[in-house]
């Protein structure tokens, strides 16, 4: 590598704002030179802690003599310093982006490209390897181009970074966690604090989940999205708790991460990316192709309020998108990444993005699988689904690849009971609880697992009793605020009456779908299969009392939280009539769509 020692001088780059990582700085003459990472102290030489690879880009600053141009290049980090020795090699065949071109390194690892004001240069981390990460686990892949810097935004936005540097380097470590064709690649959504407190509540929840679980280590952790809820100076505490991970971590903006102030549409995410790095970009982690996309457009009004946003990716993004999966193999995997679902089940005839049969087109013949957060509750829609409202779209063949929407982080936005652990129930809108969505990938083989918070992996379901007392009760209180209902009383007792106007057993089963089954047997008797509420076979969804979750809204119109009115994974089971008085044990087995087998119990009585 060539340094040039007058005028310029060489630093790592990291997020203006942001506290050192653990790399530190040594002085050498003219050029800072950063000395060798090291294990934090006191941690297991096996573990994440002992082995992250920790460090930073290396941007080599002076006179460019092409300032159209920005070069560099990527290279294998040997002694992990994150500067390039001469004994270490560039690495060929990586993909590197503005933002707008990509290009693959040649073979000693050098690149060039169109340099502009306001870009974000990247380097799409390839299998075999993984790019470093600061002290907050967070990955250090990117350098931010902005001479001047942000317009004046509340909340800072991104520091002045002056001319173009004569160099932008991109070091990598071998890693045999991304090289390994088996990945579990986590997803978070809608992490949304709006203040301290609720940091605390996401720390004690979801992130101590993650902490004492080291299988994510390789493909590492992506927040889709809404990491804070409009107080942008809450990202350094949000931020903070990615340090309890046990793998890297990334993040895309959504709607609440904007800076509303911004004069200008270019600049809506300036905070988010000076705090947490691009708002889209891709990499490489066992024979998945990881695309993380901006899905959020604001304004769209002249004078806007906070809500008038679209769902699109824009020009530039678009022409990104297109250039990216252009150096993309066709058997390679791709897991396409969103803050807002591409299409969804809730909202199926509005929520939809811009360019959606323009990027259903690039990824025909793919093996593809879409993850977005957004709408605080898990949907499974798998290939060949349909509802009224993609029609248009999708036409009679229904979707072209897997949909997952990921509960949220928050749950219902941290609302309903503070439990022991110290975090609220935050039951959804669709009933499913606060957690986080795993990938398991086996080559180019997906198993989606999804983990409740402070639950194990056992817990996919709940049952409950849909009874005629249930929905009188439901239309008395559906129009009061949440948290303020009295508790129905005697919640799993059926009274004749009951049973003669129709009573359902209830299986919200969390990840279930199309291909999912979910099977009952009375008192040890013969084992009958429930019915789906919802086929999505064209249909609109189905709304009320009928089609709700009465566990969710019994937990939800007393504590808070969601409204569980409607849901693509409920399955319900109509007991019969002449059920004898006396208390009777329902045994259900959910199995999901992958051949994997759930069961829980449920006692109830019946009375005279």
């Amino acid at each position: 590598m060539t340094v040039n020692l007058n005028p310029s001088r060489s630093v790592l780059h990291r997020p203006a704002g942001l506290a050192a990582t653990a790399l530190a700085l040594a002085v050498s003459g003219a050029v800072l030179v950063p000395a060798a990472a090291t294990a934090q102290p006191g941690a297991d030489p096996a573990s994440w802690a002992g082995t992250a690879y920790r460090g930073g880009v290396h941007v080599v600053e002076g006179g460019d003599e092409t300032p159209d141009v920005i070069d560099g290049t990527v290279f294998v980090d040997a002694d992990q310093d994150s500067v390039q020795d001469p004994t270490e090699r560039g690495l060929g065949g990586v993909t590197v982006s503005n933002g707008r071109d990509v290009t693959t390194t040649d073979s000693q690892g050098r690149y060039e490209l169109p340099a502009f004001d306001n870009m974000t240069v990247f380097v799409t981390q390839p299998r075999g390897y993984q790019v470093p990460v600061d002290a907050d686990n967070v990955a250090q892949f990117f350098y931010h181009h902005l001479p001047e810097g942000s317009p004046e935004l509340r909340y800072g936005g991104i520091e002045p970074t002056g001319p173009l540097p004569d160099e932008v380097n991109f070091p990598l470590a071998k890693s045999q966690l991304t090289q390994s064709p088996e990945q579990h690649c986590l997803i978070g959504a809608d992490v949304q604090t709006y203040n301290p407190k609720e940091v605390e509540y996401a720390r004690n929840g979801v992130f101590a989940d993650l902490a004492a679980r080291t299988d994510y280590a390789g493909c590492g952790a992506l927040f889709v999205g809404d990491v804070v809820g409009d107080d942008l100076s809450l990202f350094p505490q949000t931020r903070e708790l990615t340090g309890m991970l046990n793998g890297p971590a990334r993040f895309l903006p959504g709607n609440h991460d904007l800076d509303f102030d911004s004069p200008r549409r270019e600049h809506n995410f300036d905070t988010f990316r000076a705090q947490l790095g691009p708002d889209y970009y891709s990499y490489d982690s066992g024979k998945a192709h990881v695309i993380a996309l901006n899905s959020i457009e604001y304004p769209t009004k002249p004078q806007p309020r906070k809500s008038d946003y679209t769902y699109g990716l824009g020009e530039k993004q678009m022409e990104w998108l297109r250039n990216d999966l252009a150096q993309v193999p066709d058997n390679q995997l791709i897991v396409l990444a969103s803050h807002s679902p591409l299409l969804e089940f809730y909202y199926s005839d509005s929520h939809r993005t811009k360019q959606l049969e323009e990027i259903y087109a690039l990824l025909e013949g793919r093996e593809v699988v879409a993850v977005s957060g957004h709408t605080h509750m898990s949907e499974n829609l798998r290939e060949g689904d349909l509802m009224a409202g993609w029609k248009d779209i999708v036409g009679e063949e229904g979707l072209p690849f897997t949909h997952l929407t990921v509960g949220a982080v928050s749950g219902q936005w941290y609302a309903g009971r503070v439990l022991e652990g110290g975090y609220p129930t935050a039951i959804q809108r669709d009933g499913t609880p606060p957690g986080v969505l795993t990938l398991d990938i086996k080559n180019t083989e997906v198993t989606e697992r999804y983990t409740v918070t402070g639950g194990d992996e056992s817990a996919q379901m709940a049952l409950g009793l849909n009874t005629p007392t249930y929905r009188a009760w439901y239309a008395e209180n559906v129009t009061k605020p949440r948290g303020t209902a009295p508790a129905l009383d005697d919640a799993l007792t059926v009274s004749r009456e009951d049973l003669a106007g129709t009573t359902w057993l209830t299986t919200n089963f969390w990840m279930g779908s199309t291909g999912s089954t979910v099977q009952v047997a009375l008192d040890g008797g013969e084992t009958v299969e429930a019915v789906r509420t919802q086929e999505l076979r064209g249909e609109r969804p189905r709304i009320g009392a009928e089609w709700s979750d009465p566990v969710a809204i019994q937990e939800q119109f007393v504590h808070g939280g969601g409204l569980a009115d409607r849901t693509m994974h409920l399955w319900r089971l109509e007991l019969p009539a002449d059920l004898p008085a006396g208390e009777h044990t329902a045994e259900v087995s959910a199995t999901d769509v992958h051949g994997r087998t759930f069961t829980d119990t449920l006692t109830f009585e019946v009375v005279e």
